[in-house]
């Protein structure tokens, strides 16, 4: 027996597909037996009487079979001989091609509703049944779910028309009549805007934060590692005690396995074992308020429930105009700069970059969940990373992510990489109906019996950089920062993670810009997260994109993956953990690509055929600039940190504007850094805080 075709068929409705299979569809040779998911195709008696040579061995029949999981459908075709059926090949091409007609990519789109003559459960649960009945049992189900449609709509809205950008950014040549802002910074977005918010108030910079929900209010958890949450503690932005207080988990291993049921054995992986990585879970909401307490113990000010209009520049100040939500009234405030934190559906950031704000995105949706698992199906102690448990499913290849949280909690995400395209922008809604559909798939549960907490979902963007300057993070007197300056890990798309590793630096450069006054977009520009290492592993994630209306073999994505986490698996911990979190370096990553290829040639065929021409001419130019800065460091980094500690007191007052410079210089040779095989403990940072 011999597996000769194996495709994805985008359509939940496998009845469908086996009707056609059984009734439409005619191989055009034998006769088709029917069977209860399919057909064996068998040769006519006469056909084989007709030839006058016939072999013992010749093949006699084709078995054609349908099943579901994933809430997808897939066929095979299994020929039960060595040797070909007679005209396999035209058989099997007639179906792959007559299949395609038939079930085509489908890239549905949320209903248009109107919630004053209905409810959001009544408006959706014709589309997505599951989905309003779990939405339902959760505590705030109903103000979660319009939030999740909203948000999904808005990100449409955006990607939809990507050259006509909503203006909200607008400049005036007179200056104000009144020069004296109110507040140093003005942060829009309150979640990993509050973060940084705390910081710079600490530094002694008056702010105000404006959230358009009410402010601590969360639609993701937080998952980080020890030696990254050292930042927060060389900042001074909480004691040790505090950073305790926030920790409601942490987990002794996390799993990265991805399904290879499908694969040959080559490329068959083990489990990779990462204990360090997104390993503490946090209690998101509380750290939210404690960083919204410190904001307004310095002298901020906190607007819930504040919807952000517009903002009018000048050479002196920003003029906001913003919206308080339960009373629709306006009002304005003006600030020397204007931080935007408002993530993928930031306005300001499709008006900055002209509708190319993001090449990917990862649709992400979940639940905590507060018990109902059975004891045997998972232990709190672990957590999964990355973990897949089918092939491509209409057109993605969904990956799970699971995360232990305080007692019984469990946060469970379930998400996939994606190109962005009008055409098929990813829905939350219909992911959100996968999540409830195939959770039992993935781990053993009644979901009656859930105890369901609260919902997670969001847009996590990808910007494939090709420079350290190809993307505006900055106009005059603004600047972007976490997702809304596509601030994120290639791999594990944490937003919030590379906030806080990039930190410090984004801190100490906003904060020398701020003190000189450089808050032209000339300056600010370069107050960024770049790092070239994470720029050239941007193509590891379009590996994993199915591009919008193509097919490709559904076991692909899986096998590229086992191709280069099997190859993780066999180094020491630490090359694992440096790559996940963004510290890899030019020799390792050479040296991994290297086995990779010799592992599995087609690997560069598979990348080719998945990224296209363009981009991966685009992602050579990424590793050229790659070994470059390599060799700079190489050059640089054992003496130039050093080097601007004994200059800065004379050069800094003297020539703020090169000093800015050279900083920027010094965390682009830094940051990223791997550590040590040996090292174990987090290490202090050397940051230049003035």
């Amino acid at each position: 027996m011999k597996e000769v075709l194996y495709l994805e068929v985008p359509i939940p409705d496998t009845a469908a597909v086996r009707h056609w299979l059984q009734v439409d569809f005619q191989p055009g040779i034998g006769e088709k037996s029917l069977t209860p998911d399919g057909f064996c195709l068998k040769l006519l008696t006469d056909y084989t009487a007709s030839i006058q040579t016939i072999s013992e061995n010749l093949p006699k029949e084709l078995s054609i079979f349908v099943w579901s999981v994933q809430r997808t459908t897939y066929l095979k075709v299994f020929r039960w001989a060595d040797q070909p059926f007679p005209q396999e090949k035209d058989i099997l091409l007639r179906l792959k091609t007559e299949i395609r007609q038939r079930f085509p990519h489908q890239y549905p789109k949320p209903p248009a509703i109107d919630l004053s003559q209905q409810s959001i459960f009544e408006a959706l649960a014709p589309y997505y049944p599951l989905t309003v009945k779990y939405f339902q049992k959760m505590p705030n189900g109903e103000y979660d779910l319009k939030r999740a449609y909203w948000w999904e709509q808005r990100w449409r809205d955006g990607v939809r028309n990507p050259k006509q950008p909503r203006q909200v950014i607008f400049t005036k040549d007179k200056q104000t009549e009144n020069p004296h802002p109110q507040y140093d910074l003005i942060y829009i977005g309150g979640a990993l805007g509050a973060v940084h918010a705390a910081v710079m108030a600490k530094l002694g910079y008056k702010v105000l934060l404006v959230e358009r929900l009410p402010f601590g209010r969360m639609n993701r958890e937080w998952n980080i590692s020890r030696d990254e949450l050292q930042s927060l503690l060389n900042l001074g932005l909480v004691t040790t005690t505090e950073l305790e207080s926030i920790i409601v988990r942490e987990y002794k291993d996390g799993f990265n396995k991805f399904f290879d049921g499908n694969n040959p054995p080559k490329l068959r992986s083990p489990i990779l074992h990462t204990p360090t990585v997104l390993n503490v879970a946090l209690d998101s909401e509380k750290w939210l308020q404690m960083c919204g307490q410190k904001l307004r113990n310095t002298g901020g000010d906190i607007w819930g429930e504040t919807e952000f209009i517009r903002a009018d520049i000048d050479k002196t100040q920003v003029v906001v105009n913003v919206k308080h939500l339960p009373t629709q009234s306006e009002k304005q405030v003006t600030g020397r700069l204007l931080v935007d934190a408002m993530g993928t559906a930031s306005p300001i950031a499709w008006q900055l970059n002209g509708g190319r704000a993001f090449d990917s995105v990862c649709p992400t949706v979940g639940a905590v969940v507060d018990g109902g698992f059975a004891p045997e199906v998972w232990d709190s102690q672990y957590g999964d990373v990355l973990y897949s448990h089918g092939d491509i499913s209409r057109g993605r290849q969904l990956i799970w992510e699971l995360f232990p949280g305080a007692g019984e909690e469990l946060t469970i995400y379930l998400f996939h990489y994606h190109e962005v395209h009008p055409d098929n922008p990813g829905s939350l809604l219909e992911m959100y109906e996968d999540f409830f559909t195939i959770l039992p798939e993935y781990r053993r549960c009644d979901l009656d019996k859930l105890v369901w907490k609260k919902p997670t979902f969001g847009y996590i963007p990808g910007h494939f950089s090709v420079s350290s300057s190809d993307r505006k993070v900055a106009f005059d007197r603004l600047i972007a920062i976490g997702d809304a300056a596509s601030l994120q890990s290639p791999l594990v798309f944490t937003g919030f993670g590379s906030l806080v590793r990039n930190l410090e630096r984004l801190t100490t450069l906003l904060d020398t810009a701020l003190k000189h006054d450089l808050l032209s977009s000339r300056y600010l520009n370069k107050i960024r997260a770049y790092q070239s290492n994470v720029s050239v592993t941007w193509l590891f994630s379009k590996g994993m994109m199915v591009p919008t209306g193509k097919f490709i073999p559904p076991q692909r994505i899986n096998s590229m993956l086992n191709t280069f986490f099997g190859l993780l698996a066999d180094e020491p911990p630490a090359v694992a953990d440096n790559f996940i979190k963004d510290r890899c370096d030019w020799l390792t990553f050479n040296r991994l690509a290297l086995i990779a290829a010799r592992k599995n040639p087609a690997l560069l065929l598979w990348i080719w055929q998945l990224a296209g021409p363009r981009d991966l001419f685009r992602w050579l130019g990424n590793y050229f600039n790659f070994g470059r800065y390599a060799l700079v460091n190489a050059l640089l980094n054992p003496w130039f940190p050093r080097f601007l500690c004994r200059i800065q007191p004379w050069l800094e007052p003297r020539h703020p504007a090169l000093w800015l410079q050279l900083l920027v210089i010094r965390y682009a040779i830094t940051t990223g850094k791997p550590r040590s095989l040996n090292q174990t403990a987090p290490v202090q940072s050397e940051a230049i805080i003035s």
